[in-house]
């Protein structure tokens, strides 16, 4: 297949090349509307179509003799359980838990929040809510009460599903305190709260309100009858997902249910080149959009073989977890954020652990999720001797904005770049007035619209938000809100966030870019370089970074050879302010370097802590360091 011919298909004629995408799925009503309008002047996919997700990814694959192909394997370490699923087995699951929902008053349009840890139930509860027609919104796990309740009273759900507890490495997390403490913070609490018991940890089920009632999971489905799938409109939304915003509130993605479904299948053959059978691991975890694209519903559509992996890259128990997961479950395409294989590098940076392991089955490895530091990229490719697929997308979109099309034709890597615009996509680089930019001029990266099925609709209860945030910058376009630039080959490069670049004396210098080459030095695992106001500049780059395990290099002699280096490699312009070394840089729990919040310390010590941070005590590395320094307000 030639790439370049049904990209510009994908561009030319939309309605045509979705048209035959959408055919290849079973729909109760095939679409014959392709692209509409709904009444806030929205472009809408698929619009007359209907379907159920549920039936895509469980029923349909029953009915083609698949029924005892394995659909999931959890495979958690933190408590040494391991359980392969059957699609029917999973399909039967599912159905049990959805006429339980429907028995608790659940029906079609209704919310349902599911705040679980990484089980396999938390797979079958989002499944069980699209068999009903419910629109599941899923809360990280162990996010704290405020957060867990902000979600809600948007939400607004009719039953919240949990579990008794967590865990984190060798520590069990309760989560019934949690929920509790955020149902008495809700005005709008869920009439029921199913909870499922996990051994660990039993919660002791009584009323957490005056509101609330507490059902348990098993006795829940075990008095249910199966639940046949509820056809919906390929409009109808499927999820909610919420992600963070400016303002403090989150920001609630809506997902379609068709245009997901198709865009989802479509990825699964033009990005992953995986049939069904075929296993996928996607290490990350079903609270965010790569979960339940890439854990749940895309391997499951295409009748893959997913993991459900409870664990982490380094602790459980050691830096060779990763390699064990591929070796033991045939692995063929491996998906996880930069992050990961950062921290594995830091602890075994000659991958020892990776010895004796067969990897035969692994042909490919992808990351998303922040940027792919060319460091990163090249110890990755060096070790495993595999491709190394960096793609890019956002939690709105759903799905890959650009990536190497490793199923419609291969093409060659380029480190740094996440390859090419995946067809649907018309990608171009704008600068502040709107002006196309040649390349390897840097700006502001801007999709056409309309954006193609899979990406947000809008956001839930909040269209003036939706206009504000993605379409009003750039009329005609939806805004990224990250910086980069396309090269004379046209691929893409993704600089960062567009408020990662900063202003030194009137020149806007890539933080990315510096992060780069800092990450490229033999002793750093990783990097994060900010803007610090300068009386003088405005704004001068400070770089943090972390040691590779073992490494006794002298920090001070560091700092001046990474000063040295981005002033050669730039210009003097980049003088670095400094150079702090920290055991750790605060982090997302799915991985990302919480910049924000290092830039946000460099101006004031009192910063309210993330919810979607790992681990607090990193805010407080990077507050030592500033003080080092003589860089932020301190407070006593």
């Amino acid at each position: 297949m030639n790439y370049a011919a049904i990209y510009q298909r994908s561009i030319d004629d939309p309605a045509g090349f979705w048209r035959d995408q959408a055919a290849e799925l079973d729909w109760y009503r095939l679409p014959e509307t392709i692209l509409g309008r709904d009444e806030a002047g929205h472009d809408r996919w698929f619009t007359d179509g209907e379907l159920n997700l549920s039936h895509l990814a469980l029923d349909h694959h029953i009915e083609q003799g698949r029924g005892g192909q394995t659909a999931v394997i959890y495979d958690s370490p933190v408590t040494g359980q391991k359980r392969a699923i059957s699609y029917h087995e999973l399909r039967d699951e599912v159905a049990r838990l959805a006429g339980g929902l429907r028995d608790l008053g659940v029906v079609k349009g209704d919310r349902v929040v599911i705040y679980m840890p990484m089980v396999p139930e938390a797979v079958v509860a989002m499944l069980a809510c699209a068999r009903l027609g419910a629109i599941h919104s899923v809360v990280f796990g162990g996010f704290q009460p405020h957060e867990l309740a902000v979600r809600i009273d948007d939400a607004r759900p009719r039953v919240l599903i949990t579990a008794s507890c967590g865990i984190e490495v060798n520590r069990v997390l309760p989560y019934k305190p949690l929920v509790e403490a955020a149902l008495d913070e809700t005005q709008y609490p869920p009439a029921t709260t199913v909870v499922l018991q996990r051994p660990e940890c039993t919660a002791t089920l009584a009323a957490a309100s005056g509101v609330t009632r507490e059902v348990d999971w098993h006795e829940l489905i075990q008095a249910a009858t199966p639940a046949d799938p509820v056809p919906v409109e390929a409009t109808h939304p499927l999820y909610i997902l919420y992600t963070s915003g400016t303002t403090g509130k989150p920001k609630g993605v809506v997902r379609d249910t068709g245009g997901y479904a198709v865009a989802l299948n479509f990825s699964m053959q033009a990005i992953y080149d995986l049939d069904p059978g075929d296993v996928f691991w996607t290490a990350s975890d079903v609270g965010w959009v790569v979960g339940h694209s890439y854990i749940v519903y895309a391997p499951l559509i295409r009748g893959c073989t997913t993991i459900v992996y409870e664990g982490k890259p380094v602790k459980t128990p050691d830096a060779g977890a990763f390699w064990r997961v591929l070796a033991e479950h045939r692995v063929k395409a491996f998906f996880t954020a930069p992050t990961a294989f950062r921290a594995v590098r830091k602890e075994d940076p000659e991958a020892a652990l990776m010895a004796g392991r067969d990897l035969s089955a692994l042909e490919r490895i992808y990351l998303a999720g922040e940027r792919l530091d060319p460091p990163t990229y090249g110890w990755i490719k060096s070790i495993t001797q595999r491709p190394v697929i960096d793609h890019w997308w956002q939690t709105e979109t759903g799905w890959a904005i650009a990536a190497n099309p490793m199923g419609i034709e291969p093409h060659p890597e380029k480190s740094g770049s996440a390859a090419l615009p995946v067809p649907g996509y018309q990608v171009e680089i704008l600068d502040g007035d709107g002006v196309a930019q040649p390349p390897g001029q840097q700006g502001s990266i801007a999709l056409k619209l309309p954006l193609p099925p899979g990406c947000l609709p809008t956001l839930w209860a909040d269209d003036e938000r939706f206009r504000r945030s993605y379409l009003q910058a750039l009329p005609g376009y939806y805004d990224t809100a990250d910086g980069g630039y396309i090269d004379e080959s046209g691929y893409l490069f993704v600089m960062g966030r567009m408020d990662d670049v900063i202003n030194v004396a009137g020149h806007r210098l890539s933080t990315g870019e510096m992060e780069e080459m800092i990450g490229d030095h033999p002793a750093v695992a990783e990097c994060a370089v900010v803007g610090v106001a300068d009386a003088l500049k405005g704004e001068m780059p400070m770089g943090f970074v972390v040691l590779k395990s073992g490494e006794t290099i002298d920090p001070a002699w560091l700092e001046k050879e990474l000063m040295s280096m981005i002033r050669t490699r730039i210009g003097a312009i980049a003088s670095l302010q400094a150079v702090a070394v920290v055991d750790k840089l605060p982090k997302t729990r799915s991985g990302k370097i919480l910049r924000k919040s290092i830039r946000q310390l460099t101006r004031d010590a009192d910063v309210a802590v993330p919810a979607t941070i790992e681990d607090p005590t990193s805010l407080d590395a990077i507050r030592e360091a500033l003080a080092a320094v003589g860089v932020g307000t301190q407070t006593d």
